[in-house]
């Protein structure tokens, strides 16, 4: 009589597989293969559990807006203090008339921001140096003028010196259309000159004819004071005097200074409005920056704190935060 079995039979497809290794016998629990993917599908389900835990994105945003804030006191506390901002610096009549629209309009220079003795010095050191141009296409406001009345003395109709020959009353008409046309033309070609009708290249090159005109040594060796006296090494060799200067200066540390910030201000503007995924902008802000720096740092050793380093932060509005240390941005 043949052995009964306690176990119920399994049945089990042959597959090509098993047919091929005749030492594999069949397994009645689940294989390998399927239980790694089961804990692989059940740890990437956890991970995904652990990345959406509401409690740990709250905690995350709290961390941060903590951190923003913090940031936003600190830059304040900052801008407050004697250490000053050292990228835009502290505003000045010349600075906002750099960034005015009509970069020449003298009344921009005494603005109401600034005390009366400093804009009295500002307007004082603005008048003494030689006139930059302020208009577009290298034009100042003397040479327009000049122009305009030239133009409107050759353009003027010719009265016959005969009385008796000329009619007045043709006379007067041509004078009235004579100044029509004069003021038809007059106001053309101020709004083809002006700045504010310009590109924001026009404004930048006026602003840098501007900055040569009022930092240039040919300007401040007439107006400002020499540098204190270095001390005196008799051992040291006598070399000769310097020969005058032929032209403007554009190549001395205050003029580039200035120049640099004359670029910076325009720049931290765009990136203010605009920029704020600007990455390529923010490295040319941040090389200017430090370009500046280090321009400043060689004029004040080589000027010892005398008055064209006073006179060159007085109106840019530079401290010296714009100079000591380092500047991060």
């Amino acid at each position: 009589m043949p052995p009964q079995l306690l176990s119920k039979p399994y049945f089990r497809v042959l597959n090509a597989s098993t047919l091929q290794n005749q030492f594999t016998a069949p397994s009645l629990g689940p294989s390998l293969a399927s239980s790694g993917r089961s804990q692989f599908s059940s740890n990437s389900r956890t991970k995904t559990r652990k990345g959406q835990n509401p409690y740990a994105i709250a905690q995350a945003r709290q961390r941060k807006a903590a951190n923003l804030s913090r940031q936003a006191v600190l830059k304040k506390e900052r801008a407050s203090s004697a250490y000053g901002e050292p990228v835009l610096g502290n505003p000045t009549p010349f600075i906002e008339s750099l960034m005015s629209k009509r970069s020449g309009d003298s009344a921009t220079l005494t603005s109401t921001s600034a005390s009366p003795q400093e804009s009295k010095k500002a307007t004082d050191f603005q008048s003494a140096s030689p006139q930059a141009p302020d208009l577009n296409h290298y034009l100042t406001s003397t040479e327009f003028q000049a122009a305009l009345e030239r133009s409107k003395h050759l353009t003027e109709p010719v009265v016959n010196k005969q009385s008796h020959l000329s009619d007045p009353q043709a006379n007067e008409e041509a004078r009235l259309a004579h100044e029509e046309a004069h003021r038809n033309a007059q106001q053309a070609m101020s709004r083809i000159i002006q700045l504010e009708n310009g590109s924001n290249k026009d404004r930048t090159r006026v602003n840098i004819q501007r900055c040569i005109h009022t930092f240039g040594r040919h300007v401040t060796d007439s107006l400002l004071e020499s540098k204190p006296p270095a001390a005196i090494d008799p051992s040291a060799p006598q070399y000769p005097a310097r020969p005058a200067r032929a032209g403007p200066d554009t190549g001395s540390s205050e003029v580039q200074a200035a120049i640099l910030t004359t670029k910076i201000q325009v720049l931290a503007q765009q990136i203010a409005k605009y920029g704020h995924k600007d990455k390529h902008n923010k490295r040319n802000l941040r090389v200017l920056v430090h370009r500046r720096q280090r321009l400043l740092n060689y004029l004040r050793r080589k000027e010892r704190g005398g008055p064209r380093w006073q006179n060159l932060m007085s109106n840019l509005g530079l401290t010296d935060s714009s100079w000591k240390g380092e500047i991060s941005l």
